[in-house]
């Protein structure tokens, strides 16, 4: 079996990779254009005990994962070990994610914007999901205007996450009227979420 991912960014081949494997699938290739690709699937082979076989195919590369029942059923799963996956995590407790700004970092802003992308992509993907999603000042503009955040956030509510959106910074900015996706609340709602969570993650 292959799966085409050329022109995809990290993590996407990972998750389609780790997708297959979901599946009890033990042997399978994943097509990808970048190098950076290629190593996270070698690990991600790794870490479930695949044997991995690299090939390059002029400017793309051919990454084979090849598993048996015992090697790939009883390997440990490595989870932690894998960067920018969506591979499965262990659900450790009630935490929040809190949003303060609508990009990751506090870089280039082009890239900021798509580093958040692919983390709500990443996040909706996989097991491991916060009980809440808080939205305040630049961050609002994530469940308002940005529609490919929306698309996962949508995911991510159907899942049972918890989404609250800042009234007052969604009045600041003028995007009432175009918020697609959560509740629109309040500092004390948002408070008492804070407040009650095992953890608190902030991007």
């Amino acid at each position: 079996m292959k799966i085409d991912a050329r022109g995809q960014n990290c993590p996407i081949p990972v998750i389609m990779a780790n997708k297959e494997i979901e599946k009890d699938t033990l042997t399978f290739t994943v097509l990808v254009d970048n190098a950076i690709a290629v190593e996270n699937l070698n690990r991600l082979a790794q870490s479930k005990g695949y044997k991995v076989e690299t090939k390059e195919i002029g400017a793309d590369f051919s990454v084979s994962f090849i598993g048996d029942e015992n090697s790939v059923h009883g390997s440990s799963t490595g989870d932690s070990e894998i960067v920018g996956t969506a591979a499965a995590a262990v659900h450790t407790g009630n935490w929040v994610l809190f949003m303060g700004k609508d990009v990751i970092g506090a870089g280039d802003p082009v890239l900021g914007g798509n580093l958040i992308k692919m983390y709500f992509y990443t996040l909706s993907q996989g097991d491991c999901l916060p009980e809440a999603i808080l939205f305040m000042n630049d961050g609002v503009k994530l469940p308002s205007v940005n529609d490919q955040v929306v698309a996962h956030l949508k995911v991510l509510a159907e899942r049972g996450c918890d989404i609250l959106v800042c009234g007052t910074c969604l009045d600041f900015y003028k995007l009432t009227e175009q918020l697609q996706i959560g509740t629109i609340s309040n500092m004390y709602d948002i408070t008492e979420k804070i407040n009650g969570a095992a953890k608190v993650v902030t991007l």
